[in-house]
């Protein structure tokens, strides 16, 4: 396989939660392979530090405010999107919540109301401003982070494991519907994955004897290893691809 396959020389990236573990290993990928990468989560000063460090490594990319779980943020974000670079090819929804980790019926509304703002509004209104510009540009590539809870739903995740299947079949419509404008839409979904967003599972030693012995390569991913996943829907490398959702988990759903 060709490495220009993977060349995104002259495109323009959308990564949120960029400022750090999957969406940050992302962002610095994705510049390496020439995209401009705009990196984006909640504060400015969370991805600024990020911007300029793939700057210092001889990349292009720009920091960027955008909470996802506030429509007019999002508004406001492709307006200045649109403005300063006139198109958008590649967007990584990436940003995601679990503000509670407990018994299913233990729940509280405002927390099953902030997951789904963040991780299935957000998603949604990203994907549709996303591919209504990519539309008016040629196409363009919409990458979701889903997970592997999306299939097999994990103990005291209950809301979340609801979110991220529901990115499941968003991804899939979204891919049915915007393929004829060239818009290819793709799901990748990790499996346990040292950031700090997984904290609360990794650093609890009972969990982690639990969990690991269902993962057939018997470890936690790096963030490193998701992002090659994203880099391959977002490149020409997967220009037939789309609709399609990749576990990558260590062999836990095989």
């Amino acid at each position: 396989m060709s490495d220009s396959l993977f060349n995104l020389d002259g495109r323009i990236a959308l990564v949120t939660g960029a400022s750090r573990g999957i969406g940050e290993a992302t962002a610095h990928l994705l510049a390496r392979h020439g995209a401009h990468v705009i990196v984006s989560s909640r504060k400015h000063e969370s991805v600024a530090a990020v911007a300029e460090a793939i700057r210092a490594a001889g990349g292009q990319a720009s920091a960027l405010a955008c909470h996802v779980g506030e429509t007019d943020s999002i508004d406001a974000a492709f307006a200045l999107i649109e403005k300063e670079r006139g198109r958008l090819d590649i967007l990584v929804n990436n940003a995601a919540t679990n503000p509670h980790f407990g018994h299913i019926t233990s729940t509280p509304v405002s927390m099953l109301e902030k997951t789904v703002e963040v991780n299935v509004r957000g998603y949604f209104v990203m994907s549709q401003k996303a591919a209504l510009l990519m539309k008016a540009h040629g196409g363009g590539s919409i990458v979701n982070i889903s997970s592997i809870n999306g299939t097999r739903p994990g103990p005291g995740q209950g809301i979340y494991s609801v979110t991220k299947a529901a990115v499941i079949s968003m991804t899939q419509a979204f891919a049915k519907e915007c393929a004829p404008w060239g818009v290819r839409v793709n799901a990748v979904l990790p499996g346990l994955t040292d950031t700090r967003f997984a904290a609360a599972l990794i650093e609890n030693e009972r969990m982690l004897k639990m969990i690991l012995p269902l993962i057939p390569m018997g470890r936690v991913a790096r963030p490193e290893e998701i992002a090659p996943a994203i880099l391959f829907f977002a490149s020409d490398a997967a220009s037939y691809v789309t609709g399609a959702c990749l576990p990558v988990d260590g062999g836990f759903l095989a």
